[in-house]
């Protein structure tokens, strides 16, 4: 059985007990992370803490060193150790709620101790869909206005994915008023004209950290890249389509709502950032 952390503890899964009415649980509360892990090794930690400090600042979640920088490192680290997977890769997911109190929708009275929790699990990536590209549909974007936040309140990405998994794709391309905000769980990429672009930050999307990775990736590449918004009527006339995530690293998406992404392979930008993505994620 999986040993995980809850509240300043590291016990057995089953063992893992939080309160029926932690606002996590009754709102949707709380905060979240997915941290990578290869051989032990956390990527990019310091952006997904930072990120994690912001959502709670955002949510005005008041946790102090429960989950500092510092705490959650410790927690990884002896997580991965504890649960054998300091060898082959895994992810570590992350979650700070406000914490239990009775039902109310405004704040619950100070002092009120908010829930810490975090797992750990192996992770195998598919290689042969990184190699081979995705499929994916486009899908209204029916989230809340502040997705810069990375809440554990993810009702529109699970409506996304479950139209995704029933089309038989991988991602749903998430789009509001006419233009592309991002995917369901990724963020997404598309190259035209020899210019890479995406949707420039704001609190309609995610300020993804493989997305940073990447931008520095074309920048080492010397690919010019452009943020700025794609409309919807112009996807199917792009060269090259990709989603980038934590769990998802640089997929090519070669087939969107049935029809071919340029000529229906992988295209060429696609796989130089993949490679040169890969190399800073195994380094």
């Amino acid at each position: 059985m999986s040993t995980v952390y809850l509240n300043g503890r590291y016990v057995p899964e089953a063992e893992a007990l939080i309160p029926a009415n932690d606002r996590g649980f009754i709102f949707g509360d709380g905060i979240y992370e997915v941290v990578r892990a290869i051989e032990g090794r956390l990527f990019a930690w310091e952006g997904h803490a930072e990120r994690l400090a912001n959502g709670l600042a955002g949510l005005r979640i008041e946790a102090g060193a429960l989950a500092s920088s510092v705490t959650l490192r410790a927690v990884c680290d002896r997580l991965l150790a504890a649960n054998a997977l300091t060898t082959g890769e895994a992810t570590i997911y992350l979650q700070v709620t406000r914490g239990a109190a009775k039902r109310m929708h405004a704040f619950p009275p100070p002092g009120t101790v908010p829930t810490v929790y975090a797992v750990a699990s192996r992770f195998v990536p598919d290689r042969a869909m990184r190699a081979n590209g995705a499929t994916a549909i486009t899908y209204p974007d029916l989230r809340w206005a502040r997705c810069d936040l990375k809440t554990v309140n993810l009702l529109g990405p699970v409506l996304a994915r479950q139209a995704a998994a029933e089309a038989g794709s991988y991602e749903a391309i998430l789009h509001r008023d006419g233009f592309v905000t991002e995917g369901a769980a990724t963020t997404v990429f598309v190259v035209h004209g020899g210019v890479l672009r995406t949707t420039p930050l704001s609190t309609a999307v995610l300020p993804s950290i493989t997305r940073t990775v990447v931008r520095s990736c074309a920048a080492s590449l010397g690919i010019p890249v452009r943020e700025e918004t794609t409309a919807l009527t112009a996807l199917p006339s792009v060269d090259e389509l990709m989603v980038v995530g934590t769990t998802t690293d640089v997929q090519p998406i070669v087939a969107l709502d049935g029809r071919p992404v340029g000529d229906g392979r992988p295209g060429p930008v696609t796989m130089r950032l993949q490679q040169a993505f890969t190399q800073r994620l195994y380094a």
